[in-house]
């Protein structure tokens, strides 16, 4: 249940660590030791002190706080039971829902990863596709200890960001949330583009595509919603589908039966998972452009 922040400055110190206890996974040590410096004058202050009472724990406390976490797509834990919080975040990502191919492959790195570090492989999965989780797998598995500890501790705080702002109502924002968006401009007729269909996917080079929005452009050739809003877009391969044919044949426009142009895929990816990624197309009967907008 939110809280607001007001409710967080004025209650008592128990029920403050009882409402922010696995906003660190398992870690009630972190909200108890933020707890004394409030009142907070925003959501980013309590951040700031619970990330600051993490930076100050001891190795082996940090240590500990790692090894809270459960493995990613990990059965046997599953079944022993994970916190709501990360039940959540993995099924966000369909770790729960893996074919047998991905199953594999995430067990392989898991397994990999534990016998090098002796610890969890850790990632904010809310930022992340599956096929941008392997690729992070491969590449910091040929790190040192000493790195995979701190960037397991840079990534267990952008974890707890996101349950923060999940949790606590505030007049300030972290800037935890991107967007994607998009937008059709007719360039033949001279006009934003109303009326046509946009499909959203997800591409993957192991499992199975994955649509994630469907919607249609509104009279200013926009769509009414972010494709992707409220939260990080995650890393990752997309594909943009528009269907113009129908667009153009509806408003009697002579084409070649069939269309030229009929269905346009655009493919792009994401990086920046806090950031503003806008992708619009630009189309005529014969021909089409885009560009990199934000």
């Amino acid at each position: 249940m939110q809280k607001s922040l007001s409710e967080l400055n004025d209650c008592g110190k128990d029920d403050f660590v009882r409402a922010l206890a696995n906003i660190f996974e398992h870690s009630p040590w972190i909200a108890e030791q933020a707890a004394s410096a409030r009142p907070f004058a925003g959501v980013k202050a309590l951040l700031a002190a619970m990330n600051d009472a993490v930076d100050r724990a001891p190795a082996e406390q940090q240590m500990t706080l790692i090894k809270a976490h459960p493995d990613l797509a990990n059965k046997t834990q599953r079944a022993a039971g994970l916190t709501v919080e990360s039940t959540a975040e993995q099924n966000s990502l369909g770790l729960d829902r893996l074919s047998d191919a991905e199953f594999e492959a995430f067990e392989r790195v898991n397994n990999a990863y534990r016998a090098k570090f002796d610890f969890p492989y850790i990632v904010c999965v809310r930022r992340h596709t599956k096929d941008s989780v392997l690729w992070d797998f491969e590449r910091r598995l040929p790190n040192d200890v000493a790195t995979e500890t701190r960037t397991s501790i840079d990534e267990i705080c952008r974890i707890a960001a996101l349950r923060l702002d999940q949790l606590v109502l505030s007049d300030d924002k972290l800037a935890v949330h991107g967007r994607l968006s998009t937008h059709v401009l007719d360039t033949h007729g001279g006009k934003p583009a109303a009326g046509i269909s946009v499909v959203l996917t997800e591409l993957s080079n192991l499992g199975e595509a994955r649509v994630i929005a469907r919607t249609v452009t509104n009279g200013d050739g926009r769509t009414d919603q972010p494709l992707i809003g409220g939260r990080p877009v995650p890393i990752g391969r997309y594909e943009l589908m528009f269907s113009v044919g129908d667009y153009f044949a509806g408003r009697g426009v002579p084409m070649s039966d069939p269309p030229f142009l009929d269905q346009i895929p655009l493919r792009f990816s994401v990086s920046d998972p806090e950031g503003h990624l806008h992708v619009p197309l630009l189309v005529t009967p014969w021909s089409y452009g885009t560009y990199r907008g934000s």
